[in-house]
């Protein structure tokens, strides 16, 4: 949120000392995790969370950016203050922007709140935002970062997608326990358990589009569609589909669902050549057709498809506004994204079960020796173990 006109009130001076690093570092964290419950709702805006401390030190508010478009953190939290604000403290978990978008400058509000101290998580990323912090020093407000794991793991997507221009990738897999991740057809195919499927239809309905390989479609027949209920949907996604022979079925669940949710397909201008008419039926369907994968040339990742292609790929999700990505597979979708090292997140389901039938493809998807990803959680659910993935990057 960007500059304004006229000076903002002077600042309460006061003699108070400035809020302790350990209770900065505690009330950021509440912050993170506050400012989580905005996940699929203000994206591509960044999650943030902020508590506002009155001049005694006790709490005066917690607020957290709700939707985009909407009052974004600091300013939910001064609002819910009041006069409390003045002479106090506010902590976030991201530098206050200094611009003028949807809403106004997050910086001005703070020094027309008459804060004496503002303490940030993480500097922000964004050029056209940036700024804040400055700003705020220069109205006499004492200013000062202190970056937690809380803060650096809420805002990496985030600084990612400004940095690289590119989708955050989550990629999630279920395996039984010998690492198998392909199970049979029908009702009888499912590894993981209701509960963890519950949770990634949760997830589909707040990331902005879903990728699978188009082996996934002709196995499964999947909608890919959240079954959350209307009520908690936050965001339909981009169904994605990366189909470099143009296989999709007409009678697919994908197709036959178009008018749930947008549908893409990316291919080869080969293969809408080669298949014109069924090019021409898939998108009466109202299937959206991107010819924008490379022809095969030398070693491929996937069915004739290169690091180039998946990376063209993310880039025109990117395009049409998908700030998140879920890849739910198959298996060489997964394998390619891993060697690429374009996977910032995996969810890795595993039953305590044996499939019961031979699996196709019964090697595990594992993590390259070359990308660091650390275990960030692991919980049991039902009968499955669920672990959460992040692969470490360089001002992430």
């Amino acid at each position: 949120m960007g500059g304004g006109n006229g000076a903002p009130p002077a600042v309460t001076t006061t003699t108070k000392p400035r809020t302790s690093e350990s209770r900065a570092r505690e009330l950021l964290d509440r912050a993170a995790r506050l400012a989580l419950r905005g996940h699929g709702a203000v994206e591509p805006n960044p999650m943030v969370g902020c508590v506002v401390l009155a001049h005694d030190g006790s709490i005066a508010a917690v607020a957290h950016h709700r939707a985009i478009g909407g009052a974004h953190a600091e300013a939910a939290a001064l609002l819910h203050a009041g006069e409390r604000a003045r002479g106090g403290t506010v902590l976030v978990t991201l530098e206050p922007c200094d611009h003028h978008g949807r809403t106004p400058p997050c910086s001005l509000a703070l020094c027309h709140a008459g804060v004496r101290e503002v303490v940030f998580g993480e500097s922000d990323p964004n050029p056209a935002a940036a700024g804040g912090a400055a700003r705020l020093r220069s109205a006499g407000i004492d200013v000062w970062q202190c970056s937690t794991p809380w803060t650096r793991w809420l805002h990496a997507p985030f600084a990612l997608r400004v940095r690289e221009g590119r989708p955050w990738v989550i990629a999630k897999w279920a395996q039984d326990r010998t690492g198998a991740t392909a199970a049979g057809v029908g009702a009888d195919r499912w590894i993981s358990s209701l509960r963890s499927r519950t949770m990634v239809h949760r997830e589909r309905a707040r990331v902005d589009a879903i990728l699978v390989g188009i082996g996934t479609v002709l196995a499964d027949d999947p909608h890919l569609l959240s079954r959350t209920h209307v009520a908690a949907r936050r965001r339909t996604p981009i169904r994605a589909v990366v189909d470099p022979f143009l296989d999709l079925p007409l009678q697919s669940q994908v197709v036959r669902t178009v008018a749930d949710g947008r549908v893409t397909v990316f291919t080869t201008a080969r293969a809408v050549r080669a298949r014109a008419e069924m090019a021409e039926q898939l998108r009466m369907s109202g299937v959206l057709l991107r010819p924008l994968l490379p022809e095969a040339q030398g070693q491929t990742l996937l069915r004739g498809v290169s690091e180039e292609g998946i990376r063209i790929c993310l880039a025109s999700l990117t395009a049409d506004g998908a700030s998140t990505v879920l890849c739910e597979g198959g298996a060489r979708l997964l394998r390619a994204l891993l060697a690429a090292d374009l996977v910032d997140d995996a969810w890795v389901f595993t039953s305590s079960n044996a499939l019961e039938c031979p699996a196709p493809d019964p090697r595990p998807i594992q993590f390259p020796e070359r990308n660091a990803f650390s275990l960030v959680s692991s919980v049991v659910r039902n009968s499955d173990r669920v672990e959460f993935w992040r692969r470490h990057r360089q001002g992430t």
